[in-house]
């Protein structure tokens, strides 16, 4: 899979719900927002534990995913 905005080349795997190449270590698929089944976040803390006030988001614009231990959640760009 290849970074939309810098083109890099980014570890992906296609979404068992509708076949689309996502970033490996997503959560949802940014195309249908199936859930891929992960109970957990990278950083091995339950959704519940996540302090959400207190997050940093990707600095990519275009990304929805957060900082999580140095890299990103979705696009696994490095903060």
């Amino acid at each position: 899979m290849e970074c939309p905005n810098c083109h890099q080349k980014i570890s992906g795997k296609e979404c068992p719900n509708c076949g689309k190449d996502i970033p490996e270590d997503s959560l949802y698929c940014m195309y249908c927002g199936a859930d891929l089944g992960m109970k957990e976040t990278s950083g091995g803390q339950d959704e519940d534990d996540f302090d959400f006030e207190n997050r940093v988001l990707c600095p990519d614009g275009a990304c929805t995913g957060i900082i999580v231990d140095g890299k990103c959640t979705e696009c696994g760009r490095l903060a």
